[in-house]
């Protein structure tokens, strides 16, 4: 299988969809545009891109959970926006652009974050499909959103500068994992909500992205060190500038590398029952030799 063009298939079939929102005409518009400016500013689209697969792996097509994909893809958006108000980690570049803030102002940046939230939750409710899972994938939308999930982590990544490595596994599982996890058990949702999908596959969802969550951050960790701006598209050594406490500075690169093959060998074992898993199982892999 051309795994890679597959990718690129499910990326574009979410920018196609995305490029459809906040088009409307209202005294808003300003508004809408910042909205739009950081949604549709690039991307990799994992969690969307997840979730279309976790659909095909649940007996799905990926069309049947495009709007909870892109769903996901409004609240990751929010959480970036907000993620780089000075209030917060005060980034001036994110996708090798200019962030929210210092294109439109705090003040609209903050609104436009705000509102990526709110509409998140109405494209799923609103998608198609059972009322009973858009019911289940808001839940999980809004768990992984929550004082528990997104909102959490960043509080303790915010509060916590050191962190023992159990302390940063607590943190990154909520502030990185937990969207990870309901993109993964959406794409399963959108599926069960129109057909009986095999035995197991919500709880595989979960257990790969779980440590798919973890391999992704430890990467991230690594990349602060080793990568450019450039490369990166936001500012390279931020970590290092802001004197945070990484799985880098704890263990050291070469430690990370081994927990990064470690946790991405286990979020493919979750995989190893389901005999369509090709596209994750290489996803997993991807995300483990990414670059930026």
């Amino acid at each position: 299988m051309d795994y890679p063009q597959e990718y690129q298939d499910c990326r574009q079939l979410v920018e196609r969809r995305l490029e459809e929102l906040f088009l409307q005409p209202c005294p808003q518009k300003p508004l809408l545009e910042a909205m739009r400016y950081s949604l549709l500013a690039g991307g990799k689209r994992i969690r969307p891109v997840l979730c279309l697969q976790f659909c095909r792996l649940a007996g799905g097509e990926a069309q049947e959970a495009l709007d909870f994909a892109c769903g996901v893809e409004l609240l990751h958006t929010y959480s970036l926006i907000h993620d780089d108000l000075p209030c917060m980690d005060n980034d001036a570049l994110r996708r090798g652009k200019p962030t929210c803030h210092k294109k439109y102002g705090e003040t609209v940046a903050t609104l436009a974050g705000d509102a990526l939230q709110a509409a998140a939750f109405e494209l799923v409710l609103g998608a198609d499909g059972s009322a009973a899972a858009r019911a289940r994938a808001a839940l999980a939308l809004a768990q992984a959103a929550g004082e528990m999930g997104m909102c959490g982590g960043q509080y303790l990544d915010t509060m916590e500068n050191n962190c023992t490595a159990e302390q940063l596994y607590t943190v990154h599982h909520a502030k990185t994992g937990a969207l990870l996890e309901a993109a993964c058990a959406m794409g399963v949702l959108a599926s069960q909500g129109r057909r009986e999908v095999p035995t197991g596959a919500l709880e595989a969802a979960g257990e790969y992205a779980k440590n798919l969550g973890v391999a992704f951050q430890i990467q991230d960790d690594i990349l602060d060190v080793t990568a450019t701006t450039q490369a990166l598209g936001k500012p390279a050594g931020s970590d290092r500038a802001n004197e945070k406490t990484t799985f880098v500075t704890l263990l050291g690169v070469d430690a990370c590398r081994e927990l990064v093959q470690k946790y991405t060998w286990r979020a493919k074992e979750a995989l190893g029952r389901f005999p369509n898993a090709g596209f994750l199982l290489w996803m997993a892999d991807y995300l483990a030799r990414r670059e930026s």
